[in-house]
């Protein structure tokens, strides 16, 4: 970490507010909301589908950006200072994300074939206890609340002290936040140790917070669908598939910001593009690796209650789309960023970054509408104009945090002394 230049004086710089883009933010939430109320219309059970696999994407590419900054917080990391404000933004999606949860807890039989089933089907009797609405509603909501609430208080300790450095006066907005945000004032210095110290306490919590909740939802939204199948490994897949998602969608801004900015291209550098590049590629081969890890078990077991959910999804009906997924999330990113020009490249990251975001958009489809849907593929425009609900309000929430916040982090963890960077010489250590 020595060779990574973190400057002294980091300029207190915000986007700037505008009036257009939450225009067309607005625009496209309601060009959503009218298409999933026709497609609603015209086909129920597609439309909670789409509305159900949309809102499992884009809730985990933001809690994976969140991820990202936990992560990167326990290690202590210096790589991402300039980057490190952008991950955080995505904090303030997540409220939105609770109340577009809250139509999911409606949900019955044309989306949960186990309701039906459990008045003659052993197997899934037997499932009963944890297979019940009751306990699917109150423990999604008692888990998202805790997860959001972790992740709010993450954004809330990594914003705090930067609000002693930010002047007093201009934006009406940011005012009231700091003033918000400053309530009970410590002094500069105490409140970035303070902050520092919470956030190493909070982040291992919010890591197993993060693992457990998101295992759940994607159980309950997705795995539960086919009831006599499960899979151990479902929730690793899904929740690292998140955090693959919110490295991609942080290294995406970046690039656009990079591109707006001159001066934001200069303090992101090819340092932080780089890093960015190179854990978009890891992870390319780890989304594999999992994938592969489940699929091996069950072709090598050939247990009929095991093989039905691949079948479903491999034969004549929906093996194009899966064999697209493959191809969006391994072969073509892996392929495109082996090397170390592309990561560095803006256009080029941001090209393989976008293919692996649609990869993953597929994938959460294909998670749920092979099991509901056997004859015949629901993947199409309806789909893409169901994704703008999510996506109006997440562009809109990244765009207001850091117009609201500083776009850098200004203030920085203070250094601690650790046994890797004591760096001496034999006549310092007094040994000839």
């Amino acid at each position: 970490m020595a060779h990574i230049h973190v400057p002294a004086d980091i300029p207190v710089r915000h986007l700037e507010r505008s009036r257009g883009f939450s225009m067309f933010c607005g625009a496209l939430f309601l060009v959503g909301v009218i298409s999933l109320f026709v497609l609603r219309a015209a086909d129920p059970a597609r439309a909670e589908q789409a509305y159900s696999a949309n809102w499992l994407f884009f809730f985990a590419v933001a809690e994976g950006a969140m991820l990202l900054c936990a992560v990167t917080t326990i290690v202590k990391a210096k790589w991402n200072w300039s980057v490190r404000r952008v991950s955080l933004a995505f904090a303030a999606y997540l409220p939105i994300a609770f109340i577009l949860f809250l139509p999911m807890l409606g949900l019955r039989e044309s989306y949960f074939p186990w309701i039906e089933a459990m008045e003659s089907d052993p197997i899934v009797q037997a499932k009963a206890a944890y297979l019940n609405i009751p306990f699917l509603v109150a423990r999604n909501v008692a888990g998202l609340l805790l997860l959001i609430g972790l992740s709010l208080y993450l954004a809330y300790q990594a914003v705090r002290p930067d609000m002693g450095l930010v002047e007093r006066g201009g934006d009406a907005g940011r005012e009231r936040w700091r003033a918000s945000l400053t309530s009970d004032w410590m002094g500069q210095e105490a409140e970035e140790t303070a902050s520092a110290r919470r956030m190493g306490r909070v982040a291992p919590a919010f890591i197993l917070v993060y693992a457990a909740v998101m295992s759940m939802v994607v159980y309950d939204f997705a795995m539960s669908l086919e009831p006599h199948w499960f899979s151990t490994i479902f929730g690793a897949w899904y929740f690292m598939g998140g955090f693959w998602g919110g490295i991609a969608s942080t290294a995406l801004i970046v690039v656009l910001l990079k591109r707006r900015h001159a001066d934001l291209n200069r303090l992101m550098g090819l340092q932080q593009m780089h890093d960015l590049g190179k854990l978009t590629f890891a992870f390319c081969v780890f989304w594999t690796y999992i994938f592969f890890a489940q699929y091996i078990v069950i072709w090598y077991g050939k247990l009929p209650w095991e093989q039905a959910w691949v079948v479903h999804r491999t034969g004549e009906t929906w093996g194009a789309f899966s064999l697209a997924l493959v191809l969006m999330c391994f072969v073509i990113p892996f392929a495109g960023l082996i090397g170390r020009r592309p990561k560095m490249n803006p256009v080029i990251l941001a090209s393989f970054v976008c293919v692996i975001l649609a990869g993953l958009w597929l994938e959460h489809h294909l998670l749920i509408a092979p099991s509901l849907r056997l004859e015949g593929p629901t993947i199409g425009l309806w789909e893409g104009l169901v994704t703008l609900v999510f996506l109006g309000p997440l562009l809109w929430s990244v765009r207001w945090f850091l117009s609201t916040f500083p776009v850098l982090q200004v203030w920085q963890p203070p250094e601690q002394l650790e046994m890797v960077d004591l760096e001496v010489t034999r006549e310092e250590a007094g040994v000839r």
